[in-house]
């Protein structure tokens, strides 16, 4: 993969999570870094920065299990994403081609470790687990790791189609890729949200799909939970992530809209926008 060359761009995020009208407690988390060699910043719901001299890590995670299970699963993800991902900004910065696909899978096998080794450990923990999806920006690139339901969306500049860059791990998710079903036969198949992969639980081995996507300005990059795509179709995203009255906040924008029409989950939006 050939590099592109570095120009120092800008970074604009807005981040929300809502219960939604069903649900007791919340199982999705969702996490935005800011790092170096030497120092890490948790980022807040909304705000802008240069990636000159940081690499950003932005992840959402929908957590499963009995009781409070999946809410720790979720959590306890993000923060082993604070600690871990770091570690590696010095290979980012000599240029990381070759390696990220290394780094993400390594970090996704130790989130697994620690959720499995919980599980296996405390009663109240038995049977966590969560989806997890991981986009790491670097001058030029977004590399992302994944596993589960959750999603990364790539609406490139100028573009009238939004792709989404994450396979969702469901039986229902490999039907609609391989054209056996539609957007609206995959929304509202009754399998849709039986899940074939996790992290943690009594999932054995985990084997995230890595990729990356060279990026410019005007680029607009989505992570959601399953909530929000319950309640939202591919043309009303790209119309909210487009419309000038959502552009301060999209991620609430975004949000609200879902609820309106579903709210049967958690639902948790994460927009970055390239400036």
């Amino acid at each position: 993969m050939k590099k592109s060359p570095q120009k120092i761009v800008t970074l604009q995020w807005s981040g929300c999570a809502d219960i939604g009208k069903v649900r007791k407690n919340n199982e999705d988390a969702f996490l935005g870094l800011q790092f170096d060699a030497r120092e890490i910043f948790r980022l807040g719901k909304f705000g802008e920065a240069s990636l000159a001299k940081n690499d950003f890590t932005f992840a959402v995670c929908d957590g499963m299990g009995g009781a409070k299970a999946g809410e720790y699963a979720s959590q306890i993800a993000v923060e082993k994403i604070t600690t871990l991902l770091p570690r590696s900004f010095g290979q980012s910065a000599a240029g990381l081609e070759a390696g990220f696909a290394d780094v993400l899978t390594e970090l996704f096998i130790q989130v697994h470790r620690a959720l499995a080794y919980l599980g296996s450990s405390y009663e109240e923990c038995a049977g966590m687990q969560t989806t997890m999806s991981l986009g790491w920006f670097t001058p030029g690139w977004m590399y992302f790791g994944h596993v589960g339901d959750s999603r990364i969306y790539h609406l490139a500049k100028g573009s009238e189609v939004i792709k989404q860059l994450t396979h969702d791990d469901t039986h229902v998710g490999w039907l609609f890729r391989n054209g056996q079903i539609n957007e609206r036969e995959a929304r509202t198949h009754p399998r849709r949200n039986v899940l074939q992969k996790a992290l943690g639980g009594g999932n054995q081995f985990v084997d995230p799909q890595v990729g990356a996507v060279g990026y410019e300005a005007g680029d607009i990059f989505l992570l959601c939970t399953d909530g929000l795509t319950d309640g939202l179709y591919d043309h009303s995203m790209i119309d909210i992530l487009r419309s000038p009255a959502a552009a301060e906040h999209p991620a609430q924008t975004l949000v609200a809209e879902s609820l309106k029409n579903s709210g049967r989950d958690n639902t948790t939006a994460l927009v970055v926008r390239v400036v």
